[in-house]
């Protein structure tokens, strides 16, 4: 008898958390539409607030610190056309991150740095100059 009883305090227990929880939600969808909060936006500010660290962003890539932008470069298009081909979309999107926050870090884009740094020898090269002189 006791045992039944217990089941039937716990069953109409949980009854009451589920209708407060489901009451709860309503309660907060309806304020966040008042105050014109989408449920996109409140996604976007969840996933902005963990960001990925430097050091786990080298791990990824598999770099140090003293690498220059080319190597880095180099090691993030091996990695990111390795995942395209043969790996998962959860690898490559690890790569673009890691890449997207060692930018962040040195306040530059990796490619934009590249092609600048290939232009002057393109350059040089078409007027028919060495450009190790």
């Amino acid at each position: 008898m006791a045992g039944r009883l217990l089941a039937n305090l716990i069953v109409a227990g949980g009854g009451i958390l589920i209708r407060a929880a489901a009451q709860a939600y309503k309660q907060a969808i309806v304020n966040a539409q008042r105050s014109g909060v989408t449920a996109e936006s409140v996604k976007a500010a969840a996933s902005r607030t963990r960001q990925m660290s430097l050091e786990e962003a080298e791990k990824i890539l598999g770099i140090n610190s003293s690498m220059s932008y080319d190597e880095v470069l180099k090691k993030y298009n091996h990695l990111f056309e390795n995942n395209e081909k043969f790996g998962t979309f959860y690898l490559q999107s690890k790569v673009y991150r890691a890449r997207e926050r060692l930018e962040q870090e040195w306040g530059v884009n990796l490619e934009e740095a590249q092609q600048q740094k290939e232009q002057p020898q393109q350059q040089t090269q078409q007027h028919g100059q060495d450009p190790q002189q």
